[in-house]
C-alpha cells in the first residue's frame, strides 16, 4: 500500500512539474491567456503554493485583469494569513492608478511589522519584487529598531546599491562585515563592483573615508584590512603595505598576509615595494621558515633586475646566508635557488653541479632530493647534456610516480626531446601529460604539442621548427640575444609557413625581457595585423595592450586592445582581466 501511495506521489508531482514548465513557457512567449489556464490548473491541484499564486496574479494582471487580482486575494487573505499578500494587494491598487489605496494597505503591511517583526521578511521581500526599494528599506529599518538582534544590513547595502546611494550602501556593507568578519570576502567581492583601479575616483574616494572614519572611531584590524585590500585594488601597494604593518602590529601572530602582498606587488611589476616587504619580513620574522623565504625572494628579485656588474654582489649575499643559517634541509630552496643562479646567470655549471651533489648528500626525504635532481637536469639541459638530464628525470618519475614533481619531470623529458629535434618522442610524452593533475603543467604540455604537431609536417626536414627549437632552448639558456637573431631566421627564410606567428609571439616576449618595447610592439601587431584568425591573437592583444599601459603611456590604444578581446574573443583566458583593465582605463566604477 505506501509503495501504491508513493508512485501516485511521484506520478502527481512528476505531472505538475511538466505542467509547470509549460506555464512558464507560455508566460515567457507572452501568450498570457494559455499561461492563466494552466496556472489555474496548478493552483487548484496546490492551493497554498506560494510560487503558483505569485504567478497567478502576475498572468492576471498581465492582461489588466486587476479586478479578478482584487477579489483573489481578498478571497486568498481570509484564508492564508500571508503578510505579503497585503503588499500585493496595495500594488494591484497601484496598477489601476489607485494611489489611495495602495497606500493604504502599504501603510497597513508596515504596520503588520509592529505587531510581529518577523513579518518583515515576507514584506520587505514582497516590495522589493515590486521595485519599492524606499519602502523595502524603511521595513528593514523599522524591523531592526523593533528588534535589535536582526541585521538586515546586507540586505539594505544591496537595495542602496540598487538605488545608487554608494555612500549609505558602502556604510551597511560595512556595518555588516563589522558583525560578520566571517563574510569579508563576499562583502569585498560586493564593492569592488562600485569602485575602480582609480585612486581618484569618487567611489574610492567615499569608500577610503568611511573606513578612515571607522578607524578613529572604533579601532579595529578589520578596517585597516579593508584599506588594505582598497589600496590594492587601487595599486596603491606602498599604502596597502601600511595597513598591513597596521595588522601585524596588534596581531602578531602571522605574516601570511604581508606575504601575500610581496607576491602581489611581484605580478605587478611593482619590484622596489616587494623589495621593501621583503626587506620587513627578514627583519620581523620570528620563525626561520619565513625568513629563509623573503631572503630567497629578495635575492632573486635583484638578480633579475641587477646588471651583470652586480652578479658578484649577490654571490657574496647567497654565501654569507650559508654562512650564518647553514646549509641544511631549511635552507634547501635557498640552496637550489642559489645553484641556479650559479648557473643561469654566471655561467659556473660545474661549481654548481658540485653544490648540488653535496646538497644530495643531506639527510633529504624522497620529495626533497627530487627537488634537488630536478635542478640538476636543468643545468644539464642547460648544457646541452640531454641524455645525463634525462637520468635524473627518469629517476624522479620512477621514485615518486604520479606525483605533481614526476610529471614536471616527464615535462622536461619531452621538453630535452624537443630541445634535441627528436620531436615524436617529444610528443609521446606531452600526450601523457595533457591530463596531468597540475592545471599549469597540463596546459603547457597541451602547448608544445599543439606546437609540434601544427608544424612538423610542413616540411620534410622540419627545418623551421628544429630552428625554433634552438631558439627555445638559447632563451631557456639565458642567451636571449642569441634567441633572437636564430627566430629571425625563420622569419626571414620560412615566410609562408605557419610556425611564423609563433615565432614572432617568442620573439616578442624576448624583446620584452630586453625592455626592448618598440621592437615587442612590432611583433605584436604584426600578429594582429597578420594572423587574426590564429590561436595566439587574444595573446598578442593582451601583451600589447600590457605595453602600452605599463610601459608607453598610450591607455586610448590599450583601451582599443581590450575592447577586441572583450567582443571578439570572451572565451580567452585574458577576458576578465581585459575587461577589467578595460573599465579602469576608461575611469568608471566596474559596476
Amino acid at each position: 500500500m505506501r509503495i501504491l501511495f508513493f508512485i501516485c506521489f511521484l506520478f502527481v508531482v512528476s505531472v505538475n512539474a511538466q505542467e509547470d514548465i509549460i506555464a512558464k513557457d507560455y508566460f515567457k512567449k507572452g501568450d498570457y491567456e494559455k499561461a492563466l489556464l494552466e496556472y489555474k490548473k496548478l493552483y487548484a491541484q496546490s492551493p497554498t503554493n506560494i510560487n503558483y499564486i505569485n504567478q497567478l496574479v502576475n498572468t492576471h494582471q498581465q492582461l489588466e485583469q486587476y479586478d479578478e487580482v482584487e477579489t483573489f486575494l481578498l478571497k486568498l487573505m481570509e484564508r492564508i494569513k500571508y503578510p505579503s499578500f497585503i503588499v500585493d494587494l496595495g500594488y494591484n491598487f497601484q496598477l489601476k492608478n489607485d494611489d489611495e489605496n495602495a497606500k493604504v494597505y502599504y501603510e497597513k503591511a508596515m504596520s503588520s511589522i509592529d505587531s510581529n517583526p518577523n513579518n518583515v521578511f515576507a514584506i520587505a521581500r514582497s516590495f522589493q519584487g515590486h521595485a519599492l526599494l524606499n519602502r523595502a528599506i524603511v521595513a528593514y529599518e523599522k524591523a531592526m529598531v523593533l528588534k535589535p538582534d536582526f541585521n538586515f544590513n546586507l540586505q539594505l547595502a544591496q537595495l542602496y546599491g540598487e538605488q545608487g546611494n554608494i555612500e549609505k550602501m558602502f556604510n551597511s556593507y560595512v556595518n555588516y562585515a563589522e558583525t560578520n568578519p566571517v563574510s569579508l570576502s563576499n562583502i569585498k567581492r560586493a564593492i569592488n563592483d562600485f569602485i575602480s583601479v582609480d585612486g581618484t575616483n569618487e567611489n574610492n574616494m567615499l569608500l577610503r573615508k568611511i573606513l578612515l572614519k571607522k578607524t578613529q572611531q572604533e579601532p579595529n584590524v578589520l578596517w585597516n584590512a579593508m584599506l588594505s585590500w582598497l589600496f590594492v585594488q587601487q595599486k596603491d601597494f606602498k599604502k596597502a603595505f601600511i595597513q598591513e604593518k597596521a595588522i601585524f602590529n596588534r596581531q602578531p601572530e602571522s605574516l601570511e598576509s604581508i606575504e601575500e602582498l610581496a607576491s602581489i606587488c611581484i605580478i605587478d611589476g611593482e619590484v622596489d615595494v616587494a623589495k621593501e616587504i621583503y626587506t620587513f619580513l627578514i627583519e620581523t620574522a620570528q620563525d626561520l621558515e619565513t625568513q629563509l623565504s623573503a631572503y630567497q625572494n629578495l635575492l632573486q628579485l635583484k638578480t633579475k633586475e641587477s646588471p651583470k656588474e652586480a652578479y658578484n654582489n649577490i654571490n657574496n649575499e647567497y654565501l654569507e646566508l650559508f654562512n650564518h643559517y647553514g646549509k641544511f634541509s631549511q635552507t634547501l630552496d635557498i640552496q637550489i635557488a642559489y645553484a641556479h643562479f650559479l648557473a643561469f646567470y654566471m655561467n659556473k655549471t660545474e661549481e654548481a653541479t658540485k653544490f648540488l651533489e653535496k646538497t644530495l648528500e643531506l639527510p633529504l626525504n624522497q620529495l626533497q632530493k627530487a627537488t634537488v635532481k630536478l635542478e640538476l637536469g636543468d643545468i644539464l639541459l642547460l648544457q646541452e647534456k640531454f641524455n645525463q638530464a634525462l637520468i635524473y628525470f627518469t629517476q624522479i618519475q620512477r621514485n615518486l610516480k604520479n606525483s605533481t614533481i614526476s610529471q614536471e619531470a616527464r615535462f622536461k623529458v619531452a621538453k630535452a626531446s624537443y630541445y634535441k629535434g627528436d620531436f615524436k618522442w617529444a610528443e609521446s610524452q606531452l600526450k601523457i601529460l595533457k591530463s596531468s593533475t597540475s592545471q599549469l603543467i597540463a596546459n603547457d604540455a597541451l602547448d608544445l604539442k599543439l606546437l609540434i604537431s601544427d608544424n612538423k609536417y610542413e616540411d620534410s626536414l622540419q627545418t623551421a621548427l628544429k630552428l625554433y627549437s634552438k631558439a627555445d632552448l638559447l632563451a631557456f639558456q639565458n642567451r636571449n640575444d642569441e634567441a633572437i637573431l636564430v627566430l629571425n631566421k625563420i622569419l626571414e627564410a620560412h615566410k609562408t609557413e605557419p610556425i611564423i606567428a609563433q615565432t614572432l609571439y617568442k620573439q616578442g616576449q624576448l624583446f620584452e625581457a630586453k625592455f626592448q618595447f618598440e621592437k615587442a610592439k612590432f611583433n605584436y601587431q604584426s600578429i594582429i595585423d597578420n594572423y587574426r584568425d590564429g590561436i595566439l591573437i587574444d595573446d598578442a592583444l593582451y601583451r600589447l595592450a600590457q605595453i602600452y599601459v605599463k610601459h608607453t603611456n598610450e591607455p586610448e590604444k590599450a583601451k582599443a586592445l581590450y575592447e577586441q578581446i572583450i567582443f571578439n574573443h570572451a572565451d580567452s583566458i585574458y577576458f576578465i582581466e581585459a575587461r577589467k583593465n578595460y573599465r579602469a582605463l576608461r575611469g568608471d566604477a566596474i559596476n
